[in-house]
């Protein structure tokens, strides 16, 4: 019995366990399977990225103060951080990557970033 590709249906040659006549066959079937959660998956990186930006752009001295209305200038979205850190004293800031912000008073932000 001749296996045959799961995306075309054309004879595959080679190997006893290949399940794909080709690389092209391989990537549309893939592509075709995964549709949906990478789109998800793809606008979050996109978000986290973005915000990681603005963050890395208005922190070029790895320490520094903004306010919430100069972050959302630049499109920040508060919504998207990748981790939180808490302190002893109960402090949390809030990471994207190794970008992180915390909350001080009348709309300011302490801008850190985190050693390797």
């Amino acid at each position: 019995m001749k296996k045959t590709c799961i995306e075309c249906n054309k004879p595959i040659k080679g190997r006893a366990d290949k399940k794909f006549c080709d690389d092209s066959c391989r990537n549309e079937y893939n592509n075709r399977i995964n549709k949906d959660s990478k789109n998800l998956i793809r606008n979050i990186n996109n978000r986290l990225r973005k915000n990681w930006r603005i963050l890395e752009a208005l922190n070029p001295d790895e320490k520094t103060k903004t306010t919430r209305s100069k972050l959302i200038e630049k499109g920040f979205d508060f919504s998207y951080f990748t981790s939180t850190y808490t302190t002893k004293k109960g402090t949390v800031y809030y990471f994207v990557y190794n970008q992180g912000y915390l909350p001080l008073e009348n709309e300011y932000y302490a801008l850190v970033k985190r050693k390797d």
